[in-house]
């Protein structure tokens, strides 16, 4: 993973436990919101997967495409390309029928100042698209935000945890997990909920945002001091394979690493990797946004790319000057303000 093509086919490179379940499911896989950070990935690694499984699904990727060169992007993957806006109601009553919907819609970054917005995008927005997709296997991406902090010894919360979502993110993707599981109920959809946090990858993801701070000289803040990540490739062979395990009421699914990570120690290894100094400051506190994901885990197995490999990789890629999407995770927020 020490260039963009190496990375890419890294990510959409199908193992075989989605080969075998891509060769269970029946009928065509449709991903909508599949130009964002981790579309691109997923849907060339469902195509990749549904090769080798050799069923002729097909899989369509569905977007508004507004960004320089993303519809040329999406159809390098050899995806059929659907240009829509799924908030308007007649292109979303115009898309393709599938037996199967990835729903990767959602809205973090610039959240704060635009509450409105982001309650329409996370909460409205897929009540409209689950009436349109009654029946479907549906397999929808939250966020572990929507979990109170737990304390850093618990081993974080599991899928039966209250909701204690901070700030007004974190509460618009509790709303979005409410509609659906209200439209579950309502049409017998079944569901899968993938509570994710946090995915990593070389151009975006908590490594690659403490490796940039490093690398510029900047302070690391560790007042957060304990993370989840996991490597996104395994995210998206999750978020596929959960297809399978939708279910009425929906399942819910927590998706990270097993490891609950130290972010000074991460810190620390990253700057070894890139061969500069850190420093430090706060202190760590004793609670965290944490997630078990042992129910995952027995599910799907476990990450096939290691925290280590994923550190010398981030490093490698921040010390090349190689191309990042300029998105911060903003993990060390405590107040749910992104």
């Amino acid at each position: 993973m020490r260039s963009i093509d190496e990375l890419d086919e890294r990510l959409s490179r199908p193992g075989a436990g989605l080969v075998a379940d891509l060769r269970r499911l029946d009928g065509d896989v449709v991903v909508l919101g599949a130009s964002g950070k981790l579309g691109v990935s997923l849907v060339r690694l469902a195509v990749r997967g549904i090769e080798g499984a050799g069923t002729g699904a097909r899989v369509f990727a569905v977007s508004r495409y507004g960004g320089a060169g993303a519809r040329e992007a999406m159809e390098a993957t050899g995806a059929e390309v659907v240009a829509a806006d799924i908030a308007d109601d007649d292109q979303l009553a115009g898309l393709p029928d599938a037996a199967n919907v990835v729903y990767l819609v959602g809205a973090k970054f610039g959240t704060e100042g635009n509450q409105a917005g982001t309650w329409e995008t996370n909460v409205y927005l897929p009540g409209r698209v689950a009436r349109r997709y009654a029946g479907s296997r549906v397999s929808a991406l939250s966020t572990g935000n929507v979990y109170p902090l737990t304390g850093v010894g618990s081993g974080g919360a599991t899928e039966e945890t209250l909701p204690g979502p901070i700030g007004e993110y974190a509460m618009s993707c509790l709303g979005r997990e409410r509609v659906l599981q209200a439209a579950s109920q309502r049409d017998g959809t079944p569901m899968a909920i993938i509570r994710l946090n946090y995915a990593v990858e070389m151009r975006y993801g908590v490594l690659i945002d403490l490796a940039q701070a490093i690398d510029a000289g900047e302070p690391v803040d560790v007042t957060m001091g304990s993370l989840n990540l996991v490597w996104q490739g395994y995210a998206n062979e999750v978020t596929l394979r959960a297809l399978l395990h939708a279910s009425a009421p929906p399942l819910l699914l927590n998706l990270t690493g097993p490891e609950t990570l130290g972010v000074r120690r991460l810190a620390t290894d990253l700057a070894a990797a890139l061969e500069r100094p850190v420093e430090f400051t706060g202190e760590e506190a004793s609670t965290a946004l944490l997630s078990n994901a042992q129910r995952c885990h027995a599910l799907f197995g476990y990450p096939d790319v290691t925290v280590p490999e994923l550190v010398e990789a981030s490093a490698h890629w921040v010390r090349a000057g190689l191309p990042t999407l300029g998105k911060p995770t903003k993990f060390q927020r405590r107040d749910g303000k992104f």
